[in-house]
C-alpha cells in the first residue's frame, strides 16, 4: 500500500484503471470495510482502490467535535493495509486548505433541509472537500454509504451539475448486531447511552413495518418509540422524497424516513426507505 500525504505526490502517482475512491474521515470501522470491499469489486483485479482520510474542518460547525474527533492514525493505516487498499491519501489540514482560501463549492437545494438546516454550512464543507478530492485523485468512481443519505444525494447532485466524470456507488447502511448504524461517533457514547441508542433502529423498523400512509403518522410513531429512551433528545424526524429531500405528506415507494437524535452530547443520524 502506498501512503501519500501531499497533493503533489498524490497527483504524481501513476495509477491503474479504474481507480475507485473511498473518501473517509478516518476512525475506520466495519462499515468502511464494506465500502472498501465494494470499491474492490468495482475496481476489479487490475484496478485500484484509493482511500482518503481527512478530518475536514469546513464541515464542522463552531463548537462541535472537530478537535476531539478520533484520529487513530496507526490503526487506520493498518486497517487499510489489511483491507487491501492500494493508495492511502492522508493529507494535513494546511495541505488541503490555503490560509487565504476564498473558493467553496455549494449545493443550494438538497442541502437546505434536514442536516443542512440543523448544521448550517455543513454541506458547503462536504462539497468543497469532496470536489477537491475528486480533482486531486481523479477517481473513475467513488463509494459512499447510505447511512449519510442526504450527503450522498448532495454529492450526486454536485457530480451531475459540475460534470464530474465519476460513477457514484451507494452502499446500504452497515449495522452493528443490535441494529445501531455503524459510525465513528458511536465511540463517544458511554455504556448507558450506547444501550439507549438501540432505540433508533427500533423506531425505524416500527415506522417502516406499520404500513401507515400518512407521513405525520409515520413521524409520530417513530417519535413515540424514540421517546421511550429517557436519554434521547430528538433533533428531527422527517419523511422526505428520496430524490428531492423535500417533505412529503403521503408515503410512497420513493419515501425515506430520516432522523437525527442526541444521546448526551453525541448526535446520531439514521434513515430507512419506507417502501
Amino acid at each position: 500500500m502506498k501512503i501519500v500525504t501531499t497533493i503533489a505526490d498524490a497527483q504524481a502517482q501513476p495509477h491503474a484503471k479504474p481507480r475507485v475512491l473511498v473518501p473517509t474521515m478516518g476512525a475506520l470501522h466495519k462499515a468502511h470495510s464494506e465500502l472498501i470491499r465494494i470499491a474492490r469489486e468495482h475496481a476489479g483485479r487490475d484496478g485500484e482502490v484509493a482511500v482518503s482520510i481527512f478530518v475536514n474542518p469546513l464541515q464542522f460547525e463552531p463548537g462541535s467535535d472537530y478537535e476531539r474527533y478520533p484520529r487513530p492514525e496507526k490503526a487506520d493505516e493498518e486497517f487499510c493495509r489489511n483491507a487491501g487498499v492500494d493508495l492511502l491519501f492522508r493529507p494535513l489540514r494546511d495541505e488541503v486548505y490555503e490560509a487565504d482560501r476564498s473558493t467553496f463549492v455549494e449545493e443550494t437545494s438538497l442541502s437546505s433541509t434536514l442536516e443542512g438546516k440543523s448544521r448550517p454550512g455543513h454541506f458547503r464543507g462536504v462539497c468543497t472537500v469532496v470536489a477537491k478530492l475528486f480533482n486531486i485523485l481523479a477517481p473513475d468512481a467513488a463509494v459512499f454509504g447510505e447511512k449519510d443519505f442526504q450527503q450522498l444525494a448532495v454529492i450526486r447532485r454536485m457530480v451531475r451539475d459540475l460534470n464530474f466524470k465519476i460513477d457514484m456507488i451507494a452502499v446500504p447502511t452497515v449495522r452493528e448486531e443490535d441494529g445501531l448504524a455503524c459510525s465513528s461517533r458511536n465511540q463517544y457514547l458511554n455504556p448507558e447511552e450506547r444501550k439507549q441508542a438501540m432505540v433508533l433502529h427500533k423506531a425505524l423498523l416500527a415506522a417502516k413495518n406499520a404500513g401507515k400512509k400518512s407521513a405525520n403518522d409515520v413521524i409520530g410513531l417513530a417519535q413515540k418509540v424514540i421517546n421511550e429512551s429517557a436519554q434521547a433528545r430528538i433533533d428531527y424526524v422527517e419523511v422526505a422524497d428520496a430524490e428531492t429531500l423535500k417533505p412529503v405528506e403521503v408515503v410512497s415507494t420513493n419515501s425515506v424516513l430520516l432522523l437525527a437524535v442526541f444521546f448526551g452530547k453525541t448526535r446520531l443520524i439514521d434513515n430507512t426507505r419506507l417502501a
